[in-house]
């Protein structure tokens, strides 16, 4: 059976299903604009998506990415406190990729061109609300766990129940 991600953006949380399963359920922070599916808007889309590249397979807990590459960088909550503008992309990075065109691929809503990724974030960091500049934010432990578990071409669709 294959595994697809669900990610539930009213109730900031992801789930990974295999088949009927429901393997393991994590929380998340999403954009704080709300949801959104245009270029510079900050928002999280939804629909089916896929993970088109996943990064930082090697990596230490906390290191720091910028532009998808690590910096060498590891986050201190000083590291944190020197660089208050900085958007903390930690630990891995799980790129996701629109599959419904017009709607989240291609144009001004792709996806992958607005650079979506489920990605680590600070301790700091409060998960089960809406804080992130459209991308999914999880705790460390959390996205090493599930970065473990996918493989690059799994399904991921972002939902919100509150507007079906």
């Amino acid at each position: 059976m294959s595994k697809e991600i669900i990610i539930h953006l009213n109730l900031q949380t992801l789930e990974l299903h295999e088949g009927k399963n429901c393997l393991v359920r994590y929380g998340i922070s999403s954009g704080k604009n709300g949801i959104g599916q245009q270029m510079g808007s900050e928002q999280t889309p939804l629909g089916r998506h896929m993970i088109y590249r996943k990064m930082g397979a090697d990596a230490p807990i906390n290191s720091v990415f910028v532009y998808r590459c690590a910096t060498g960088e590891i986050y201190t909550p000083q590291l944190g406190a020197a660089h208050p503008e900085r958007d903390w992309i930690l630990t891995r990075i799980i790129w996701l990729m629109g599959l419904e065109p017009g709607y989240n691929r291609f144009g001004q809503c792709d996806t992958r061109n607005r650079h979506i990724y489920i990605h680590g974030t600070p301790d700091r960091t409060i998960i089960g609300q809406t804080g992130s500049k459209g991308c999914i934010r999880m705790r460390n432990l959390d996205i090493i766990d599930l970065f473990d578990r996918v493989e690059e071409g799994c399904l991921v669709t972002l939902i919100d129940e509150n507007n079906l």
